[in-house]
């Protein structure tokens, strides 16, 4: 029958102690390759080339340019009014026909003006008829005063005749010296009866004027109501007061229209300029007189500002751009264009092409091309914009090509490898 041999408590205890080296060994490892894993960089993702967009960085001179969509406009707008109040009774022309100064557009009818007009008429020839009744009267007055001096000064040559008669005969001694005294009296009194007639003829010719101010104040009056009426009549037939061309006609067959009102719209279609809307943000260093070129889709024309909104609207501010060439054949009001100002031009700068994101002055990250294959992502400092470049101030030297279309979805990675 066979024993168990005990076994030596050494080898037992120098089993245990290798068994605890092992396990520490073992613990020691797995420590040191979850570190080594920890710290290893996550795998770059693969971007085709074909589907970014790259930007090579350059030094030279660099022209600063805004752009903004807008509409050609006529220069020169004028609304006609209804200068009296009526109702629209033909409408002769419509949007686009050519007019000139006293073309007839629209026709309006007043009954109520119309009656207006003969009332004022009849008033004005009861004023004349009145006036005429009076002139009658003066000049009648006038002959009976210029008769009666005329009369007078006849009378007033019979006593002198008849004075000098006497003296001749009293010379010779056959009248007596009271006849003569007695016709010098005739004399004297024939001659206080002209002055008499004279005055009263100076009197009545001073008089006639005063006689007939009123009545002609009042012709007057009315035939300046009269012609106030009829120019109303007239203009109830609207007329263009400008060579050019109808935009727009506001009103239709059988609208009421009130004295003041918008009728229709004129302009000059040979005159047009450019209103550009461009963003707020970007009007900073917009100036008068700075250069523009507008693009009409079937060319481009220079131009120059001319005006700025002094408030914006919507997030833009209207810019006014006068053409300084003629526009391409076709070119006509509320065209869309779209402009581009010139604000100005840089010299001896770093400049890329603009990405698609990023503000003047901000710091950005974009993917730098490091030629074998990578790309890692730099800090890139921005200068001022423009429509098609952008300064850069800092992170990049000249000849570098980056990556300039969004990279948004590589954010979690600082390289990426181009393929």
């Amino acid at each position: 029958m066979a024993m168990d041999v005990k076994r030596d408590p050494a080898i037992l205890k120098k089993k245990k102690r290798r068994q605890a080296v092992l396990l520490g060994l073992a613990a020691m490892a797995v420590i040191a390759i979850s570190v080594a894993v920890s710290r290893l960089e996550p795998a770059a993702p693969s971007v085709p080339s074909t589907s970014v967009w790259f930007g090579t960085v350059k030094r030279g001179a660099m022209v600063r340019e805004i752009r903004g969509a807008g509409t050609l406009v006529p220069e020169e707008i004028r609304w006609i009014t209804a200068r009296t109040s009526g109702r629209v009774e033909r409408i002769i022309l419509r949007a686009g026909a050519p007019v000139q100064p006293g073309t007839p557009i629209l026709e309006l009818s007043n009954p109520e003006l119309r009656q207006q007009v003969m009332s004022a008429e009849l008033d004005l020839k009861t004023a004349q008829a009145n006036l005429t009744n009076q002139r009658a009267a003066v000049q009648t007055q006038r002959m009976r005063e210029e008769f009666a001096v005329s009369d007078a000064e006849s009378a007033l040559a019979v006593a002198v005749s008849d004075l000098e008669a006497n003296k001749t005969l009293a010379a010779q001694g056959l009248v007596a010296e009271l006849t003569i005294k007695v016709k010098q009296a005739a004399v004297d009194q024939a001659k206080n009866r002209r002055d008499l007639a004279q005055k009263q003829l100076a009197m009545a010719k001073e008089t006639e004027s005063l006689q007939l101010a009123p009545l002609e104040a009042q012709v007057n009056q009315q035939r300046g109501r009269y012609d106030q009426l009829l120019s109303q009549m007239a203009d109830l037939v609207v007329k263009a007061d400008m060579s050019g061309q109808l935009q727009v006609v506001s009103v239709e067959v059988g609208q009421s229209v009130g004295s003041g009102s918008n009728l229709v719209r004129v302009s000059d279609p040979t005159r047009l300029k450019a209103e550009v809307r461009i963003s707020e943000t970007q009007t900073r260093d917009l100036a008068i007189g700075q250069i523009a070129k507008i693009d009409t889709r079937n060319g481009i024309v220079k131009g120059h500002v001319t005006r700025i909104d002094p408030a914006s609207q919507g997030g833009t501010v209207g810019v006014d751009v006068s053409l300084d060439e003629p526009l391409p054949t076709g070119a006509r009001p509320d065209q869309s264009v779209d402009g581009v100002i010139e604000l100005q031009r840089l010299e001896d700068i770093l400049y890329v092409e603009s990405p698609t994101f990023g503000q003047e002055d901000q710091t950005i990250q974009l993917f730098k091309d490091m030629g074998n294959g990578e790309a890692v992502r730099v800090q890139v400092k921005l200068g001022v914009r423009s429509v098609q470049f952008v300064e850069v101030k800092g992170g990049l030297q000249v000849g570098d090509r980056v990556v300039l279309s969004d990279m948004s979805a590589y954010d979690a990675y600082d390289r990426v490898r181009l393929n």
